[in-house]
């Protein structure tokens, strides 16, 4: 089973990277403020916000200020992932851990997320260790757009 997968990266009020997994029909999504990485050392804060429709996963462009996530979106890596030890991946998130298989153009190997003990909403992004770990890689490093090859200051700017 391979089902779609897209990370935006995401300037509203902070800077935030929008992790979303395909997931009975819509897109589960976590918002990861400093964004995923392959190395397995990092834990990543991730923080569980309400599913979006799969239209979504290729938008890029602006949000109107004063809307909902208003500010600049890239689709910052895209592709495809699978459950890693389920074959129900809305019951692993309802049980609040998700080992997953990811298949994009930046991040790629096997993911976890975990839900920790301070709440529904507060989990953790980890990359296991495998031969898609790389230590220190920062998603900094990486800021253009996987579509289009702009950075967010020129969706911001209009650029085409």
């Amino acid at each position: 089973m391979s089902l779609r997968y897209v990370v935006q990266r995401h300037r509203a009020r902070r800077l935030h990277y929008d992790f979303r997994l395909e997931i009975d029909g819509a897109l589960a999504s976590w918002a990861v403020p400093k964004g995923p990485t392959l190395d397995p050392a990092v834990r990543r804060a991730a923080f569980h916000v309400e599913d979006h429709a799969l239209s979504y996963a290729d938008f890029e462009g602006v949000i109107p200020a004063g809307q909902y996530g208003g500010g600049d979106v890239i689709v910052w890596d895209f592709g495809t992932w699978q459950p890693g030890d389920t074959d129900d991946p809305a019951g692993a998130v309802e049980a609040g851990e998700l080992h997953l298989d990811v298949y994009g153009e930046k991040l790629r190997g096997r993911f976890a997320l975990i839900r920790t003990r301070g709440g529904n909403d507060a989990w953790l992004l980890v990359h296991k260790r495998d031969e898609h770990a790389v230590a220190g890689w920062d998603p900094e490093d990486h800021p253009y757009s996987v579509l289009t090859g702009r950075t967010n200051d020129q969706v911001r700017a209009g650029a085409d």
